[in-house]
């Protein structure tokens, strides 16, 4: 399991997650490239080496060169971002991002999201730390995020609402849940940009797993500061999937039950209202039938959810159901270990999830999916694909391994 851990001790910001990616060895020319996928241009990125109390680290600065129409508005962004050509994943994550900051401004100023207007962050270099930071966790593959608890600075920041307390409004509703700290360091060294990000990739906040660290970045923060280095740490090299116990206040680790009685819906929509559901976030949807008053027929729709997608979630219950309201409540969980395996068989690629249970036994698991996909491929009978795959998976399984002796 690929882990990169993020050392907030000097805080968080879009560009000092890029910065602290590319030091780590992500290519620029590939992001560079990624990101004209984005529909803007006339901009470059900059990255130079650089000091921060003697710690050599990376600054990446995104210099726009030509004037750009500000995207000060979430519809503008969202608008933007559904017209490029990026993956469907790292759209989803962007516009999560954006929407979570939106959300955070409303929140604060007491308006609703849709009149949010972007001031610090509804620029071209924003959206590109943005959409940048999320590709380049992609471009290096790492599955799984873990970061320190965040460091937010004190004092004063001009801002276009006036001089604000730090942390801002928004960042502190972005962080609630999170560990975090202030410190003597007079500056704000957590950005609502930084803290949008980071708890929209990171699964736990915390100490460092245990972890064989192989590559480690510094990305430089714009401040220079006599009492630390202002860089973002990452450390990225190889541990075991957490199992994890989703406890209440456990901060990113939070998940919500979100639930809806309905009895006057096509049940012919449930279809595409969970495959939609499970493509922005909700880690599971189940449809219970019950009787409601007046003796009708209906639906209980419950959706697990992080905490992070709630909003996203309850906005797509809320748009795409008849459901004037939902419930939420928060609930704990365990989930075992789990790693995944590729199989290969006549029939193609079947990735099977493998468990691991406290006494140490595997459990293994067809990707349905993918042995759904061949069925259509091939036109065999998708009973017949599984019981083959899995008589492959046991023949595997069994055969003994060789010990190379010595020679």
């Amino acid at each position: 399991m690929k882990t990169a851990y993020f050392d907030c001790s000097s805080g968080i910001s879009g560009d000092m997650i890029l910065g602290a990616l590319v030091d780590s060895g992500l290519p620029i020319s590939k992001l560079s490239k990624e990101l004209k996928l984005l529909p803007i241009r006339g901009y470059f990125i900059k990255t130079k080496k650089t000091r921060r109390a003697n710690i050599a680290a990376t600054k990446v600065d995104v210099i726009v060169n030509t004037p750009q129409k500000p995207l000060n508005s979430i519809s503008a962004i969202k608008s933007l971002i559904n017209k490029s050509s990026l993956p469907p994943k790292i759209s989803k994550q962007a516009i999560d991002v954006f929407l979570r900051i939106a959300k955070a401004e409303a929140h604060a100023h007491g308006i609703p999201t849709t009149k949010v207007v972007f001031h610090e962050i509804g620029v071209i270099d924003t959206l590109v730390d943005v959409v940048g930071s999320l590709l380049g966790c992609a471009l290096l593959e790492i599955d799984q995020i873990i970061t320190s608890p965040i460091n937010l600075g004190s004092g004063i920041v001009k801002t276009s609402h006036g001089n604000l307390s730090i942390p801002t409004p928004a960042t502190a509703e972005l962080l609630k849940g999170i560990p975090v700290y202030t410190s003597e360091i007079n500056c704000e060294l957590t950005t609502p940009t930084g803290a949008a990000l980071i708890t929209s990739l990171s699964k736990k906040f915390g100490t460092m797993p245990q972890m064989s660290i192989n590559t480690i970045g510094h990305g430089a923060g714009t401040f220079k500061t006599s009492l630390q280095p202002n860089i973002l740490r990452v450390l990225i090299g190889n541990s075991e999937e957490i199992a994890s116990t989703d406890l209440l206040d456990s901060s990113q680790n939070d998940v919500v039950m979100i639930e809806s009685n309905i009895d006057d819906m096509n049940p012919q929509i449930y279809d595409s209202l969970i495959q939609l559901l499970l493509k922005f976030g909700a880690l599971d949807v189940t449809l219970t039938p019950v009787l409601m008053k007046q003796g009708r027929p209906g639906i209980i729709l419950s959706v697990l959810s992080k905490k992070t997608h709630v909003d996203t979630i309850t906005e797509i219950i809320y748009r795409e159901t008849t459901t004037l309201g939902v419930r939420l409540y928060n609930v704990s969980r365990k989930i075992l270990q789990r790693t995944h395996i590729t199989l290969k068989t006549k029939y193609g690629t079947v990735s099977v999830k493998v468990a691991t249970l406290n006494d140490g036994k595997k459990r293994h698991s067809l990707e349905y999916r993918d042995c759904k996909t061949i069925a259509e491929k091939t036109g065999i009978p998708l009973r017949d694909i599984m019981d083959e795959v899995q008589q492959i998976l046991r023949d595997t399984l069994k055969k003994p391994r060789v010990k190379k002796g010595k020679e």
